[in-house]
């Protein structure tokens, strides 16, 4: 038995990305997530490290993101009964930041199984197990976090049952500054408090925005961009749970990205650049605004990252 074992890197993401709530995302090139998978003598799938969690996360594997996604593509395999699997997990990316970390946990279960089992999957097809763990977290099935976490890139997904989504082009140089305040959000409660009916003129304006938004990326037209990326759905309501959440919007702004939203459910508030430098002054921008109020925070500038998920 080869109890050397691999080890595979699953990245943090944006979800919605604003004006797409719970269909687009994007996948950043850190942080994220680690796992080490090794065979085991006994069958089944089994949790044996868990570190940088400070002891939030669950051992047992089918309560746990990236346990449960593990052992759903074991037994899809049938495998589930003859091969052991035991799994460590390395957080390396914060708990409730709104940048999909237990989708990265979930993806990094689902492909670290497939590359021990010299990949009887295509990659793509690991996103339905990679999902079936993310559901533990978020508590409903949507791919707007594990499809880019997995695949890399802009993902747009158009139905989550079928798991039918579209891979959006990049337009050249686009970078991404993010900054996470050290403020707790439950995804749960920032799903709570959003509004289960709209007005018709506000779906048509959101819906002409995520269109845009769509048209710019295979247009490689960032003024167009810029334009569509205002989100008049759910950020307004949300945008109450980030202290100074405007404050750090318009900085970022000013120093010139392109748009500004928040990330998932949020603390973590995302900027689309043209560019590195204006990702790292937006990035600076806002994390002042979070250090004069005297909050703590995070801050990554990054690529979107085209690979996703990979083994080291």
């Amino acid at each position: 038995m080869n109890r050397a074992g691999i080890k595979v890197f699953a990245p943090a993401s944006i979800g919605n990305v604003g004006i797409g709530f719970d269909l687009m995302g994007i996948a950043l090139t850190h942080p994220g997530d680690e796992i080490i998978a090794r065979l085991a003598a006994s069958p089944g799938v089994r949790i044996t490290a868990i570190k940088g969690a400070k002891g939030q996360l669950p051992f047992e594997a089918v309560r746990n993101t990236a346990g449960k996604a593990a052992l759903s593509l074991l037994q899809y395999l049938g495998k589930d009964k003859e091969i052991g699997i035991e799994l460590e997990l390395h957080k390396k990316m914060p708990f409730g930041s709104g940048l999909g970390s237990s989708a990265a946990s979930a993806v990094a279960g689902a492909m670290a199984v497939n590359e021990l089992l010299q990949r009887p999957l295509e990659k793509r097809d690991l996103l339905r197990f990679a999902l079936a763990g993310e559901t533990i977290a978020s508590g409903s099935p949507h791919a707007d976090n594990v499809a880019p976490s997995l695949l890399g890139g802009i993902i747009l997904v158009r139905d989550h049952q079928s798991l039918d989504f579209v891979r959006l082009p990049v337009p050249p140089g686009l970078f991404l500054a993010v900054v996470y305040p050290h403020i707790s959000i439950r995804t749960q409660e920032a799903r709570a408090i959003l509004k289960r009916e709209i007005p018709l003129s506000l779906h048509t304006r959101q819906a002409g925005n995520l269109a845009a938004f769509v048209a710019a990326l295979y247009r490689g037209d960032l003024e167009l961009l810029a334009r569509s990326l205002d989100d008049q759905l759910i950020e307004p309501q949300r945008a109450q749970l980030i202290p100074h959440f405007y404050e750090a919007k318009r900085a970022a702004l000013q120093a010139g990205a392109l748009g500004c939203s928040i990330s998932g459910s949020g603390p973590s508030i995302f900027a689309l650049c043209p560019n590195s430098l204006i990702a790292e002054q937006a990035a600076h921008a806002m994390q002042t605004i979070f250090t004069e109020a005297k909050i703590q925070s995070d801050s990554y500038c990054s690529r979107v990252n085209m690979q996703g998920a990979f083994k080291y």
